[in-house]
């Protein structure tokens, strides 16, 4: 058995002792014996060189020694952190599942890892559509395959959001005592951030006098300006009075990084969980209910696809459907109906 392995821009081979694998191994440029730890190490560029020299022999490698050079592609077109760690994730995962090199997967195995994500996994559209998007970016953008082309994207879910009332979000925020917490929560809901733009959040991005919050580097890649609601001001300067954060507004135990998403997630989870909550709900349905209650309130949609940093107008009519502005006035034909004999039994 062979093993392939990654190291620092090197690939490590180990085997045990062969004569004939050590004469393979002899005709690959770069190559070097380290005697101590008792394997083979390669320049990474001759990694297919390798593979193709040991091609029908057992070979265990780790699937992501294949796709340093996505890594690389991706952070030089600067995708963001979470898109970087999402394609990686769903390209490794693939080559795992199927047990191919990238050098060997068809198209009816990524139809199959797809139905695996589908059926197995009980996967949501827009995973399936991040799983896509991740294998077209590989094998159609690096490895320049075609096949990926034909993959049929899956038509999206109709869900609608989830929305909070005005006195469930009341109650959540209530119920938290920390005022970091407290100060996280009430920034996400007030001005519609995304979990992800709060905790990136620095000290200069709060602009107090004009009453705006410069979101930096948002979904997309885009910067935006949210409002900053008198409420939120004021917890917001108790908070920076009582912890006075340096660089980040809302650091975690490390000051020199921020608190991460994950925190912020069980934060919200906590509170919920303090007040009985009902509804399924996570930390983004602030920002649904934010966009909703805007609406309600007769705010223009294009000024709220704004505030959201939407792209597009379609994205942000999705919360028409969950707004009761005009719902609230139409009257069911129960109440004509039986509206009498429900008034005499009041009585």
């Amino acid at each position: 058995m062979i093993k392939i392995e990654k190291d620092n821009g090197r690939i490590k081979v180990f085997f045990p002792y062969n004569p004939a694998y050590i004469t393979k191994i002899k005709t690959i440029k770069g190559y070097k014996w380290h005697p101590e730890e008792k394997y083979w190490s390669l320049p990474y560029s001759e990694l297919e060189k390798l593979l193709s020299l040991f091609n029908g022999e057992e070979v265990v490698t780790d699937a992501s020694l294949y796709l340093d050079d996505l890594k690389k592609e991706l952070m030089s077109r600067k995708y963001s952190r979470k898109t970087i760690k999402l394609y990686m994730h769903y390209n490794i995962e693939l080559l795992k599942i199927v047990r191919k090199i990238p050098y060997q997967i068809s198209n009816g195995d990524i139809r199959d890892y797809l139905y695996y994500l589908a059926e197995n996994r009980n996967s949501s559209t827009s995973t399936l559509n991040i799983a896509i998007n991740a294998l077209k970016f590989y094998y159609g953008n690096i490895l320049k395959r075609e096949f990926v082309y034909k993959i049929r994207r899956p038509k999206k879910d109709k869900k609608l959001p989830i929305v909070l009332s005005r006195e469930e979000v009341s109650q959540i925020i209530s119920s938290i005592i920390n005022i970091k917490h407290k100060t996280i929560i009430i920034l996400i809901y007030s001005s519609g951030l995304r979990v992800s733009e709060v905790v990136n959040l620095k000290i200069e991005d709060i602009d107090a006098q004009r009453k705006l919050i410069h979101v930096r580097n948002a979904k997309g890649r885009k910067d935006r300006y949210t409002i900053l609601s008198e409420v939120a001001m004021k917890t917001l300067k108790l908070y920076i009075e009582s912890c006075q954060p340096k660089r980040w507004l809302f650091p975690s135990k490390n000051v020199n990084s921020h608190i991460t998403t994950r925190t912020v997630q069980r934060i919200f989870e906590h509170a919920c969980k303090n007040i009985g909550m009902k509804k399924e709900v996570a930390v983004h349905s602030l920002r649904h209910s934010f966009a909703t209650h805007l609406l309600e309130s007769g705010v223009d949609l294009r000024y709220i696809q704004k505030l959201l940093g939407h792209k597009s107008s379609k994205t942000t009519e999705i919360y028409t459907h969950v707004s009761n502005r005009e719902l609230s006035k139409i009257r069911s034909p129960l109440d004509s109906i039986l509206y009498e004999e429900v008034k005499n039994e009041n009585k």
